[in-house]
């Protein structure tokens, strides 16, 4: 080999050795690009996962959160449909009762159950608000009874100033009272548009407050209380006017059956005195020209008749009215009864210029009743319907049968009886203004002697007016029960 040779040789090799050096350094810096790539890389790698790491502990602890606020709107969704039903509850047991006692004592009790209090009472002011008597409490443990305290308002101005205004509210202590120091208290006032009755007492340990759930709640209770009292004491109130009433009513009906009593025997006595007078005058030819004695002799007896009936009517009402009046039930040919008791009403009609109109089948079937009160009953009937019948109009006696019972009517035209005054006709002592066409008066007994003997006889009657008429219906069974008006 040459000089040139091995200098080409050589060069050759420089030239290889340049460009494997070159090739060298070349991969290394790709190598270190790569590295830095994948160390970059790996960084972001890393960033990423950390910050999905971020994330999950950031939807983690919003999903934990949002959990939470699930079971907290569920416990208050409960707890609301809780309260919703122990309020139906109270509201259902107060509502149906009349006894103030009975309320309070619900109240107290269905609320210390419900909402797990330490205890519940109620207190009720006097009339003009100077003290609050605890008048029932209910507790889930054994502390000292404080029913029946009496609490001067005036040491705890601020509290009862709140609750007259109608404001609920809660405080830990009041003072040194042992009542409401022992906790968390919560007054709310019992009132209504009238005013402040009262107020209702809770109490829960010291680190346990009344949420707002439970505040509505009694405010709610507290209303219903309101008004079921507001009725107990309006029922109340009727009560004792009724039984006043009742107390006068007996005073009146004594006075009455005193005098009715005491009046006939005298009564009894001036028609018989009459009654001779009559025969004396008769048998002396000289006075019996007298005419002017005749007709004062003539008012005696009317009157005296009249004044006896009048008596004979009170007593017949109070005995029906005491139920002393008995039924004597028998067979009654209706058709014979009923023609038989008319026959002395025929001339009074004619008297009168009134037509009276019979509408009686002879096919009446036979009657089970009391014929006194039956014979009663149509005479009160046909004297009020000739007492408010105009001259010139007519009156007619009627008689209808069913497979079950048998209705007498007695109608008289010519007059009406306004509808406001139909619910009273049959009060005793109560006569309609300005339906008298003859001025004869009257007491008003007649048709409240006619509903006793209806009522002990147990049957109906009823009234119908208009078209310038008048009906009085009397329903009569076939067959009256021995007990019947019992």
């Amino acid at each position: 080999m040459g000089k040139s040779d091995r200098c080409a040789l050589q060069k050759v090799r420089n030239t290889n050795i340049v460009v494997l050096s070159k090739d060298i350094s070349e991969r290394k810096h790709v190598e270190a690009l790569r590295e830095s790539a994948e160390h970059k890389r790996t960084e972001e790698i890393l960033h990423q996962q950390a910050e999905q790491e971020q994330m999950v502990a950031t939807m983690q602890a919003r999903i934990t959160d949002l959990e939470r606020q699930v079971q907290e709107r569920t416990a208050q969704l409960q707890q609301a449909l809780d309260f919703e039903a122990m309020l139906k509850r109270i509201t259902d047991k107060v509502r149906d009762s009349l006894d103030e006692g009975q309320i309070l004592q619900t109240a107290v009790q269905e609320l210390a159950q419900g909402l797990r209090v330490k205890r519940c009472d109620t207190t009720l002011y006097n009339a003009d608000q100077t003290t609050a008597t605890i008048c029932y409490e209910y507790t889930t443990s054994s502390p000292p009874s404080f029913q029946g305290c009496v609490v001067q308002m005036a040491d705890f101005p601020s509290v009862f100033e709140q609750l007259r205004q109608g404001q609920c509210f809660q405080f830990c202590e009041i003072g040194s009272n042992p009542i409401w120091c022992q906790g968390t208290t919560m007054p709310c006032p019992i009132f209504d548009d009238q005013g402040v009755i009262g107020a209702l007492w809770l109490l829960k340990h010291k680190d346990d407050a009344f949420n707002e759930l439970e505040i509505r709640l009694v405010q709610q209770v507290a209303n219903q209380c309101a008004i079921a009292i507001r009725q107990a004491r309006l029922n109340r109130a009727v009560q004792v006017q009724v039984e006043e009433l009742v107390k006068l009513n007996q005073l009146k009906d004594d006075f009455l059956s005193t005098v009715s009593h005491e009046l006939r025997t005298p009564m009894v006595n001036i028609k018989m005195a009459i009654f001779m007078l009559t025969v004396a005058f008769s048998q002396d030819s000289s006075l019996a020209q007298q005419s002017r004695v005749h007709r004062y002799l003539q008012i005696l007896q009317d009157e005296s008749v009249r004044e006896i009936n009048l008596i004979n009517d009170l007593l017949d009402l109070q005995r029906l009215e005491t139920g002393k009046q008995t039924l004597m039930l028998e067979q009654i040919h209706l058709h014979s009864f009923l023609l038989q008791e008319i026959e002395p009403f025929q001339e009074q009609f004619r008297n009168r210029q009134q037509t009276l109109r019979l509408n009686i089948p002879s096919t009446l079937p036979h009657l089970h009743c009391d014929l006194s009160s039956l014979k009663r009953i149509l005479a009160e009937l046909l004297n009020n319907a000739c007492k408010y019948t105009p001259p010139g109009e007519q009156i007619t006696v009627a008689a209808v049968a069913t497979p079950e019972l048998i209705q007498l009517k007695v109608i008289n035209s010519g007059t009406e009886i306004p509808n406001c005054e139909l619910p009273r006709i049959f009060n005793k002592f109560y006569r309609i203004p300005s339906a008298d066409p003859w001025k004869q008066g009257g007491t008003g007994l007649g048709l409240a002697l006619v509903q006793k003997l209806i009522e002990n006889l147990g049957v109906t009657i009823k009234v119908e007016s208009g078209s310038n008429q008048t009906c009085f219906t009397v329903e009569l069974p076939l067959k009256l029960s021995s007990t019947s008006g019992a």
